[in-house]
């Protein structure tokens, strides 16, 4: 859930800062007023940076654990607030800024999960064990997943 929160903000904060903000008539001597559209990153030059660092917290999630993901997770909280700062403090048209308001809420809510939830998480690789770790396992029902994962047939006593 949180990898697809942090991919939808990082796509929605992206996005909304390749869409026009604003459009400026300007007059230069001599020559007729032209129209100039203003993007998102013009106007929030931010929103490309946190949504790579949305993107990058992906893979951390994934490999992270422990109390690493839960720092992880405020660090993408803060994130998620700041683009929310900045989508509110750059002004513009409404529909480009609610884009990516609602980016910057995902990040909140992908960084809310990982601080209340990090550690329960399972990680990439977790279920996974050294040969010595694996030898260390008393627990039969255990045992009989570990078989059924290597391919053996753990109702074979032969």
């Amino acid at each position: 859930m949180v990898v697809l929160l942090l991919l939808a903000g990082a796509l929605a904060l992206w996005g909304a800062s390749g869409l026009t903000w604003a459009t400026e008539a300007v007059q230069r001597p001599g020559a007729a007023a032209t129209t100039v559209a203003r993007s998102g990153s013009d106007l929030a030059p931010q929103l490309v940076p946190l949504a790579v660092l949305c993107a990058a917290a992906v893979a951390a999630v994934i490999a992270l654990s422990g109390w690493v993901r839960r720092v992880l997770g405020g660090i993408v909280l803060a994130a998620g607030l700041g683009a929310g700062y900045v989508v509110v403090a750059a002004g513009g048209d409404l529909p480009p800024r609610a884009l990516a308001l609602l980016g910057a809420l995902l990040v909140v809510a992908a960084g809310g999960l990982l601080l209340v939830r990090g550690q329960a998480m399972p990680r990439l690789g977790g279920s996974y064990q050294t040969p010595a770790a694996a030898k260390r396992a008393t627990d039969p029902d255990k045992d009989l997943w570990h078989a059924l994962e290597r391919g053996d047939d753990p109702t074979d006593r032969a």
